[in-house]
């Protein structure tokens, strides 16, 4: 797959990779599908990933995002790694709440704190 038709940003700090999305809008299926596969061969790479994935552009955030997302963990707690999820809009947090994912990931305000809360 070209880089340029890739949905995410991804950079190694330390030993954690850092995911930020390029779209403001996480709503097309495909879309969805091509992060989730993106961000499945991050963790599949890693014997123990740990993953941080900022929102920090996103305004709009599908259901079927949230689904991949769970997906995503299962599979880092798979292989035992660590996942944190990082500069959720406001609006987009209160349907973390609404859904009680906010008490399945680890959601921290920016990356600075998240990336501090690794072990």
């Amino acid at each position: 797959m070209p880089a340029s038709e890739s949905r995410v940003r991804v950079k190694r700090v330390d030993n954690v990779s850092q995911v930020e999305f390029i779209d403001r809008n996480i709503l097309d299926e495909g879309n969805i599908q091509m992060i989730g596969e993106e961000i499945g061969r991050l963790v599949d790479a890693e014997d123990k990933p740990k993953l941080l994935i900022s929102f920090a552009n996103v305004e709009h955030l599908s259901s079927a995002a949230l689904g991949t997302l769970i997906t995503v963990n299962n599979k880092i707690r798979a292989r035992s790694g660590q996942l944190r999820l990082a500069n959720i809009d406001p609006q987009i947090y209160e349907v973390f709440v609404i859904t009680r994912l906010n008490k399945l990931f680890q959601i921290h305000e920016n990356t600075e704190v998240a990336m501090k809360s690794f072990t």
